[in-house]
């Protein structure tokens, strides 16, 4: 497994078929997005369905993560045809959903004219138009184009989350979860989460009994709570675009940085999204600039680089999703291994207030280094949870993780964690049974070979909360 950082794309109209779908899970797709912005919830779960059917045929896993919608205004549709917005013309907005024009466009959202003032710069599809208002009179708002684009679809029109009147989750949104929640999806993501009391909102259990619940960082008021958010959060996700909106051009990527850096220091999932890969929505290869922009995201510590638009609506989903896995994949090549764990040092290592928790950091820190001394090219992690195996992805190690535990959901939520290959450990009895059972499994996978010299982590009891237990195995013959 070279790739180490995960690939998410997003399935719209241009990939939801079979065909399209068995080649993405090919190229490299680990994790298919499901967003709610832009389907119905019957018509994302007949995808889920037919994403998890294709994937079983392929023997691969491959984690569904739900896109709630969230308090995301938008605009009424423009058509499929490209509609170009002239930069200095004048348009009107007002509220509606029927339809769009580029000096009429209609706002699927009822607040508009009380949630917008003079002067505010309201952008459209992540900062392709601004709009600077001139006016609020009557049933409408009047604002000039500030910078022109083109627009197709119902794109998202940005406004100051600070005086947004809609919270996260909404009510939809609490629909939508219960209902992927009996559909057993993996990971559900929270749009325009301003604090972590908004997560707190969200009805479902603790993974992997629930999913793994994803906070997307797109509003300035989420950066100011940044911390309690990633605590109450399973992952997060730097969602630019918007977040873009809210900040200069110039803190955004500084922004990012924090972002993972505190992610990972807490043991979460990172995701970097929005225009990764934009030009590929309908040209066959990215610019220099968006190749580098992978990269450095890998580099920055990503657990995943999400693709949206390129997949879902572009002219070649699958090389866009090939282009990424070859671009992440020699990032990860050249990933300072041992400079990363020499700074983790510095941050948070241990939670104190769990023992648990604590009693798993201290071993994964301690089998980073050991795996590194020892020159290990391979650590199996059995987990019930996932935690360990996330505490251990932390660290970066240049040694292959093999993730395996006996809940099915959780090895596919372990689709998201960094250079983590998922397999399903059927064996729950005593330690030596599970140590002897991961290691016939991993072999009998490929992902490790007879003879290997290999790290195995786990609870010296399969109900036990923590891993206490490092053994170095050789890996039996067939």
């Amino acid at each position: 497994m070279a790739r180490r950082t995960k690939i998410i794309a997003t399935i719209g109209p241009a990939s939801d078929n079979e065909e399209t779908l068995r080649d993405l899970i090919r190229a490299g797709m680990d994790v298919a997005r499901l967003g709610l912005a832009h389907n119905t919830i019957d018509e994302a779960a007949e995808r889920m369905a037919r994403i998890r059917r294709i994937a079983a045929l392929e023997g691969r896993y491959v984690g569904i993560l739900v896109d709630l919608p969230g308090p995301k205004v938008r605009a009424a549709s423009f058509g499929e045809e490209a509609v170009t917005i002239i930069e200095d013309s004048q348009v009107s907005l007002r509220a509606g959903d029927r339809a769009s024009t580029a000096s009429d466009i209609e706002v699927d959202y009822e607040g508009l004219l009380t949630d917008v003032e003079i002067g505010d710069r309201l952008s459209m599809g992540d900062g392709r138009v601004i709009l600077e208002v001139q006016a609020v009179d009557g049933d409408r708002v009047s604002a000039r184009v500030a910078h022109g684009g083109v627009l197709t679809g119902s794109p998202g029109l940005h406004i100051p989350s600070d005086r947004l009147s809609m919270r996260a989750p909404t009510d939809e949104d609490l629909v939508a979860v219960e209902h992927f929640v009996q559909l057993g999806a993996d990971m559900i993501a929270v749009s325009f989460v301003r604090s972590a009391e908004d997560m707190a909102r969200v009805p479902v259990e603790p993974h992997p009994a629930g999913p793994i619940v994803v906070a997307k960082i797109e509003t300035r008021a989420a950066i100011q709570d940044l911390p309690a958010i990633i605590e109450a959060s399973g992952a997060v996700m730097v969602a630019r675009g918007d977040l873009g909106s809210e900040c200069s051009i110039e803190e955004l990527p500084i922004l990012q940085k924090e972002i993972i850096r505190q992610c990972i220091a807490l043991g979460r999932p990172a995701i970097t999204a929005t225009q990764m890969l934009e030009t590929m929505v309908a040209n066959p290869e990215p610019t220099r600039a968006e190749a580098s922009d992978v990269a450095n995201a890998v580099w920055d510590g990503s657990s995943a680089v999400m693709l949206s638009g390129e997949t879902a609506i572009g002219v070649d989903p699958v090389n866009v999703v090939a282009t990424m896995s070859r671009i992440a994949e020699r990032a990860d090549e050249a990933f300072d291994h041992r400079g990363w764990t020499s700074e983790l040092s510095d941050l948070r290592m241990t939670d104190t207030e769990d023992p648990d928790s604590s009693i798993t950091d201290a071993m994964t820190q301690a089998t980073a280094r050991a795996v590194d001394e020892l020159g290990i090219g391979t650590i199996l992690c059995v987990s019930g949870s996932g935690f360990t195996v996330r505490s251990m992805a932390r660290f970066r190690p240049a040694a292959h993780i093999v993730g395996l535990s006996a809940d099915e959901r959780t090895v596919r939520q372990l689709t998201l964690s960094w250079g983590t290959e998922p397999i399903h450990l059927p064996e729950q009895g005593h330690l030596d049974d599970r140590v002897s059972a991961a290691l016939e499994v991993a072999r009998n996978r490929g992902a490790v070979q007879a003879g290997e010299l290999v790290g195995v982590l786990a609870g010296t009891d399969a109900k036990s909360r923590s891993t206490n237990a490092l053994r170095i195995e050789r890996v039996p013959e067939a």
